[in-house]
């Protein structure tokens, strides 16, 4: 197994070249890092799942209804896509320490705002800016690990990265729910919540300028190359140039097989309080809450063990092939979760919500919660995430916020059908179609698995070699 003081990596040519650049952190350091970016990327989790549970006492406190209030769930997703475009563009120019820095004080300022709206007008504007604020979180997370742990060591740092930053969409809706409960007064619990993800802002932002270093790799970004005479200008940056990505046939496959394999996990969690807690009689919010945990456990656990398991893959097949690199080895690692533990579950507990009653049916139904974060885990954030980093690593960042950006769009328009779905033709059917859906997207994995080669051939988007992956 490589160390990060491996210096030496043997190229297609059967060259070997030095990879110092990898070796300007320790070990020490490093975790440290992607501590302190796990914790910016819990932020816009929190802020997503958390705000959900307090729809019923937001829409009471400023005389609206709960569809209407629901309004700003839509728009915070479209902010978190339009936000990570930004933060990620910029980042190729100013590095990725100050787009955080940047970041963190328009968290702030829109928690707060939103927990000082009084019309439903300005909690939607302030919304959109507080999600704004956080969205770089994940796509500027995933440019640091790529940034910091070299081609075989980057799906480990990636799973531990996601796995700690997914396991927030399970927390998160607990969180809410006990504070919506626990408060003194109904009226602020809501508004103390937001007040409380502003402080969180604030002492991230401590924590980065204090003691996060610059990770970008020497003379890769943009304000390195301006003469110091027009460093105080802003450059003019195109966000959506990187949607520009996705016209790689390979890149964009991998982010319609992810967007697909994740639509399962909203289809069990969005309707939770419909489906698992009216089969079953969960009237109490704290209870339904925790009913989440077993899936973000799910994510936890098998975040770091997808990680590691694709660095084996990518090692593996390397000394197969003799020294070769084939980026699209790392995609093997989602054969698992991908083809049976993410459609099994799904379709299973939609069976077992429709036909299975008591304790029996709900402690089955927790356990297809926990194999399926499991196996999203497997799939998704980490070998395919990877996979895109590896193939661009010059633009890692914007290529993660391209494949979040369009990912979230996808799901946003998928998720609006879930509940209508389960009115129209049952639990059971509708988990069976997430399943399929899912079988359908490890499909389109294999397909570029078999023909990756030529689907990068097709459109070169500047695709990275293993000399400077």
């Amino acid at each position: 197994m490589s160390t990060e003081e491996s210096p030496l990596l043997t190229t297609r040519d059967g060259a070997i070249h030095e990879t110092t650049v990898y070796n300007r952190f320790t070990s020490g350091q490093k975790r440290w890092i992607v501590f302190v970016i796990s914790l910016a990327g819990l932020l816009p989790m929190f802020v997503q799942a958390a705000f959900v549970p307090s729809i019923p006492q937001i829409a009471k406190d400023l005389n609206s209804t709960h569809a209407v209030v629901s309004l700003s769930v839509s728009l915070s997703i479209f902010a978190a896509a339009v936000g990570t475009l930004v933060w990620a563009a910029y980042s190729s120019v100013y590095g990725r320490r100050l787009m955080y820095l940047c970041g963190m004080p328009v968290l702030c300022i829109g928690s707060c705002g939103v927990a000082m709206s009084t019309s439903l007008r300005s909690l939607l504007f302030w919304r959109f800016v507080q999600t704004f604020g956080c969205s770089g979180g994940m796509s500027l997370g995933a440019g640091v690990v790529s940034d910091i742990y070299k081609l075989e060591e980057r799906g480990t740092g990636m799973g531990i990265f996601f796995g700690a930053t997914l396991s927030g969409l399970a927390i998160a809706p607990l969180i809410g729910e006990c504070f919506e409960i626990g408060a003194a007064t109904q009226y602020w619990s809501w508004r103390n919540l937001h007040y409380s993800l502003a402080a969180w802002g604030l002492l991230e932002m401590l924590l980065i300028y204090i003691s996060f270093p610059e990770t970008s790799h020497p003379g890769t970004i943009g304000i390195e190359k301006v003469t110091p005479r027009r460093r105080f200008r802003i450059p003019c940056v195109n966000p959506l140039r990187s949607l520009w990505l996705l016209r790689s046939p390979n890149l964009f496959a991998t982010t319609l097989a992810s967007s697909l394999v994740l639509i399962s996990d909203y289809v069990l969690l969005i309707p939770l309080a419909y489906t698992i807690g009216v089969r079953y009689g969960i009237t109490n919010e704290a209870v339904i809450g925790a009913c989440f945990l077993p899936n973000g456990l799910g994510n936890f656990f098998g975040s770091p063990v997808a990680g590691r398991l694709s660095d084996i893959v990518v090692r593996k097949w390397r000394a197969r092939r003799k020294g070769v690199w084939y980026p699209e080895d790392r995609l093997r690692a989602t054969w698992i979760g991908g083809l049976f533990m993410v459609p099994l579950s799904v379709g299973a507990s939609g069976l077992l919500t429709a036909y299975v009653r008591g304790p029996i049916g709900l402690s089955l139904n927790l356990l297809c919660l926990f194999i399926n974060g499991m196996g999203v885990g497997l799939c998704l954030p980490f070998p395919i995430s990877s996979y895109n980093v590896d193939v661009v690593h010059s633009r890692s960042a914007e290529i993660s916020a391209a494949h979040a950006a369009t990912r979230s769009l996808i799901i946003s328009a998928a998720t609006t059908l879930v509940i209508p779905s389960i009115e129209r033709i049952g639990v059971a059917w509708t988990g069976i179609i997430a399943a399929v859906l899912a079988l359908v997207g490890q499909g389109i994995i294999f397909l570029t698995i078999r023909y990756g080669d030529r689907m990068r051939a097709s459109v070169d988007v500047g695709f990275s070699t293993i000399e400077d992956t």
